[in-house]
């Protein structure tokens, strides 16, 4: 179940419930009796691992400390000529 958080609007007591999604939201302040609004908060958790966007796909700019950086694969020609045959006939 998750844990909602809401604010009084006239004494700004903040009140965090733990609900279920099937629960209705709060209305009035357990300590004035004013109105409740829900607060958006943070999320507490973190995804960790591979095969999340986070750590696989969104730093594209930056090669993978896991696959070797791709090389250049330019190769030079020498002039050299190529060695003549010395067999007898």
């Amino acid at each position: 179940m998750p844990i909602y958080e809401y604010e009084c609007t006239q004494c700004g007591q903040i009140e965090e419930v733990l609900q279920k999604f099937s629960d209705e939201p709060l209305t009035t302040c357990k300590k004035c009796s004013g109105k409740l609004h829900k607060l958006i908060s943070q999320s507490s958790f973190h995804l960790k691992g591979t095969g999340w966007y986070v750590t696989d796909y969104a730093s594209g700019s930056k090669p993978s400390a896991s696959k070797p950086a791709a090389k250049d694969v330019t190769e030079t020609k020498t002039d050299t000529p190529a060695k003549e045959s010395t067999s007898k006939e």
